[in-house]
């Protein structure tokens, strides 16, 4: 506990509840979740238990922020009042541990919300959360939604926490009880998934160290070398990161790379390469033989692309600063496309997605889509492969991009991903789609595309 003085008087507090409330100040003020963590916790010396148990209450209060809105409403006595900033993030904290947590005793989530208000704020506003939060250990049942079937979008987002704009979309994609299990299972603690580099190490090699160190772990259902790891944190960071043996990256980040299907002595390039995921992945699958190209338009986000590089031990990537648009360099025999998206696919990752994306944030980022597809296929040889990816589910961002570009590319046909891929992952059209309920994986999408020779 640490001491903060409220008039005169010394208050004991949570300093790792304060920075939480401190972090979500600034990303309500427009901050990415993690930028907002890094500024909170520079000066502090928290343990690695205390920084997960941050990030538990950042990333929790930050993705249900609707749904506690919506739930606090019910015990204030003048719910129509809009609650000064900080106010409000004390009782989304407090609801979000009584509601969303298994561990935190009613009793702690209450007196530390009331000694934070205390620290913060002052002696009144302490005592209005103090009432609000014990009120709702008394009547939780006091919480009303609308009807599902007069209203099914206001329900889900109230309930589930997302914006109308997504859940309409998710109806009208999915239907009523998919869409509600791929809003319950975005709202699950984002699982952590180590890639084996098999230029140091290999995955029963891995698989033995954290057995070893007691990590729950499951091997990658689609590819074998991306390893699950249970119970949060980024265990063995030393021994298995640090040491350049594996490499975080999501299963579904995977696919693109091995949709590509590089081979070693060729030649291939990344046209958004930073930080590297795919790019290092395609290298360590192409043996670190050949030549793997990796354009970002930022020399500032390429820094990492290269240090990623050297830990896991590839020499065979050559770094680019340069707009893709602006980009030539003759053709290659692999093109890899992951343009920007809007990241629908890691809205559990992305605790602040739900309400940084727009709508038209959607149609603004299609234009785009749609150029750099134009252009990533000037950069394809004569019988050459060209994938193009994204981290979002949206249709607009994946099938239609791929779909419109084929009509008016008659050079460029589907090479279906079926030969790669079981039909779990890959549609009647041959591109490859992955959900958050299906198997735990990020939502993507990738279709693999040959150049007519």
């Amino acid at each position: 506990m640490a001491t903060g003085t409220t008039k005169g008087k010394m208050q004991k507090f949570d300093p790792v509840r304060a920075a939480a409330l401190e972090a979500l100040v600034l990303i309500e003020q427009g901050e990415q979740t993690d930028r907002a963590v890094t500024l909170v916790t520079g000066d502090r010396d928290f343990r690695p238990i205390d920084r997960r148990f941050l990030m538990q209450l950042v990333n929790g209060t930050t993705k249900m922020r609707r749904r506690l809105d919506h739930d606090i409403k019910f015990y204030l006595s003048r719910p129509s009042r809009e609650l000064p900033l900080k106010l409000s993030n004390i009782l989304r904290l407090g609801f979000f541990q009584l509601r969303f947590t298994d561990r935190i005793p009613d009793a702690a989530a209450v007196s530390e919300s009331v000694n934070l208000a205390m620290h913060m704020l002052d002696r009144p506003r302490a005592n209005l959360v103090n009432a609000v939060l014990r009120a709702s250990l008394r009547e939780p049942d006091k919480v009303q939604f609308v009807d599902p079937e007069e209203d099914p979008v206001r329900f889900l987002g109230d309930y589930y926490s997302y914006p109308d704009h997504f859940v309409e979309y998710c109806l009208e994609e999915f239907g009523m009880e998919r869409t509600k299990r791929l809003l319950e299972r975005y709202n699950q603690p984002p699982r952590v998934t180590y890639r084996v580099n098999y230029l140091k190490s290999k995955p029963d090699e891995v698989a033995r160290l954290l057995q070893e160190n007691g990590v729950e772990f499951s091997y990658g259902r689609y590819l074998p070398e991306f390893i699950h790891v249970e119970g949060g944190g980024l265990p063995m960071e030393s021994e298995l990161i640090r040491s350049g043996k594996v490499f975080v990256q999501d299963e579904s980040a995977g696919l693109a790379v091995r949709l590509l299907n590089p081979r070693p002595n060729t030649t291939m390039v990344d046209l958004t390469a930073a930080p590297g995921g795919k790019a290092t992945y395609a290298a360590i699958r192409m043996r670190n033989r050949g030549r793997v190209t990796a354009v970002d338009k930022s020399h500032q986000r390429l820094v990492p692309l290269v240090e990623n590089a050297q830990r896991l031990g590839i020499k065979i990537i050559a770094p680019v600063a340069s707009d893709m648009l602006e980009f030539k360099a003759g053709q290659f025999d692999r093109v890899l496309l992951d343009p920007p998206c809007s990241g629908w696919g890691t809205a559990g990752k992305n605790s602040d997605l739900r309400w940084t994306k727009t709508s038209e944030d959607i149609d603004h980022l299609a234009r785009i889509q749609t150029r750099m597809l134009k252009h990533a296929a000037t950069l394809v040889k004569p019988g050459g492969i060209m994938v193009y990816s994204t981290c979002t589910i949206i249709r607009d961002e994946n099938d239609q991009i791929v779909e419109e570009f084929l009509v008016k590319h008659r050079d460029f046909e589907v090479d279906s991903a079926a030969q790669f891929f079981d039909e779990t992952l890959v549609n009647e059209r041959g591109f490859v789609k992955t959900y958050p309920e299906h198997e735990k994986l990020d939502g993507s999408f990738c279709a693999r595309l040959k150049r007519k020779g």
